[in-house]
């Protein structure tokens, strides 16, 4: 049989008031009885594959944008990760999709398309990781 112990700390062999208990407890710490799942962080890196000659005012852009963007709501990383005459990798970690969502459309994301817009060989290639 098994025993279950109260939270008045004595021991039950019915599980019926522990298990009420938990939900109690539950309920206290998710606030009105709402539990929210966790979701796992969202993982990218961008690469940017500079123009000849372009390398540094590439990279001036990119710090120029990670200064701004690592105060974003929900920006976990942002950092330069590989720096290259042939490219740059940008490794970037968002809390959540709706953070995400949000720096996608953000001045910081749109000031730094428009610096890089003559500066690159190719579009920027997204990848989640």
């Amino acid at each position: 049989m098994a025993r279950y112990q109260l939270a008045s700390g004595k021991e039950s062999t019915s599980g019926a008031r522990y298990r009420a208990v938990a939900a109690t407890e539950a309920e206290c710490c998710t606030g009105a009885g709402i539990v929210k799942s966790m979701t796992s962080p969202i993982d990218l890196q961008a690469t940017f594959i500079p123009n000849d000659g372009e390398f540094y005012r590439v990279k001036l852009a990119l710090e120029i944008a990670i200064d701004e963007v690592v105060n974003e709501p929900g920006c976990i990383r942002y950092e330069l990760t590989e720096a290259t005459e042939d490219k740059l990798v940008l490794t970037e970690q968002w809390a959540s999709e709706e953070d995400l969502a949000k720096h996608s459309k953000g001045i910081a994301v749109q000031d730094l398309n428009e610096s890089l817009s003559a500066l690159l060989a190719e579009p920027v290639k997204v990848e989640r990781i």
